[in-house]
């Protein structure tokens, strides 16, 4: 078994989306069929890959799904999670039942009635585990930590409520006695300076051994990402053009 990463997929494959990439520069070039050579060439269908967020620039799921069906059809299982551009994630219920799969179970008075289960190929994460046969994968969207420019109050609640989450996730994989927990944001886990925050407390704590993060660009946003091991965790930058649209193994 082989866990991926990648994130900040920035894709706009539905015609009514016109968000071309290459403006931000060269690295962005071609950029989706780039990945796509690269994802098929390295990522076997038994394998997992977590995309950390920015996946489509779709505004309402309707947009996006041409995205996501795209990145459905590409080999391996994929846990998403959200990032800032993602303003067409609505609800994990939504997104199940459209990308779910109908099962058959048995009612309390006896009667057959349907059922929609997550489809574990393409899995929404957020507040839960997911478990790649016996590694965990956690995960929230993450925000700016407190010391960043500008942070204020309303940042601060957001923060809140994204450690909060990181943290249910962690609780869930405690339950499931996971060999090993990985934990993908989207946002970095610190902020420029590189201080420990609500998250980097909270995965040392709980035995984190590897987060991937992405949302960092270009050359002088890819010098502000934690990289390496800090308090026993390894973090490791995923951004497409950090990695040249090739997904990073990092199990």
């Amino acid at each position: 078994m082989r866990i991926f990463a990648i994130g900040d997929l920035h894709l706009s494959l539905n015609p009514t989306v016109d968000k071309p990439m290459d403006v931000f520069g060269g690295e962005w070039v071609g950029h989706t069929e780039k990945l796509y050579k690269n994802w098929v060439e390295t990522v076997a269908e038994e394998d997992y890959v977590i995309v950390a967020g920015d996946v489509s620039w779709g505004l309402k799921l309707e947009e996006a799904k041409t995205d996501l069906d795209w990145v459905k059809a590409l080999p391996g299982k994929k846990i998403i999670i959200k990032g800032n551009h993602d303003l067409w994630w609505s609800s994990l219920k939504k997104l199940n039942d459209i990308y779910g799969k109908k099962v058959e179970v048995q009612g309390n008075g006896g009667e057959a009635c349907e059922i929609i289960e997550p489809d574990r190929s393409m899995f929404f994460l957020r507040n839960e585990v997911y478990m790649a046969e016996d590694i965990a994968i956690c995960g929230a969207r993450g925000w700016v930590c407190p010391g960043s420019d500008g942070f204020d109050e309303s940042d601060m609640k957001i923060y809140d409520r994204e450690v909060g989450r990181l943290r249910l996730s962690l609780e869930a994989a405690m339950r499931a006695e996971p060999k090993e927990i990985i934990c993908a944001l989207h946002y970095p886990p610190t902020n420029d300076a590189m201080n420990p925050s609500g998250f980097t407390s909270l995965m040392s704590e709980y035995g984190v051994k590897t987060c991937v993060y992405g949302h960092l660009h270009n050359k002088e946003g890819f010098k502000k990402g934690l990289k390496g091991v800090y308090n026993g965790v390894e973090y490791k930058l995923v951004s497409l053009d950090y990695l040249g649209a090739m997904p990073l193994r990092i199990y």
